[in-house]
């Protein structure tokens, strides 16, 4: 039995909602920026359901999947250096301590 588009949406509403409270709650960059990445995979995941159930004929949502692969790899990427750039110079990774920055 394959999953129906309610089911896949409903995962995909749930890692949503999930990153949306992750990013909302928690103070560490990392964790921060792993729910920004599960907020990007739960719109990857209504781009592929979306695709399979309405337009089934045509690449449209992969098309945009793998857009959205591509950007999120070159945003972790970035805001892996700036952790790392923060870590070296603050010796911590909490949203807080990032005040230094602004002056």
């Amino acid at each position: 039995m394959q999953p129906g588009l309610y089911h896949i949406l409903f995962i995909s509403t749930a890692l949503f909602f999930i990153g949306v409270y992750g990013f909302f709650t928690r103070r560490n960059l990392i964790t921060m920026l792993m729910s920004i990445e599960l907020i990007l995979n739960s719109v990857n995941l209504n781009f592929i359901a979306f695709n399979k159930y309405l337009w089934a004929h045509k690449l449209d949502g992969m098309f945009f999947t793998i857009f959205i692969i591509a950007i999120a790899a070159a945003e972790a990427a970035v805001a892996i250096a700036i952790i790392i750039n923060l870590s070296r110079n603050f010796q911590s990774i909490d949203v807080e301590g990032t005040d230094e920055m602004k002056y």
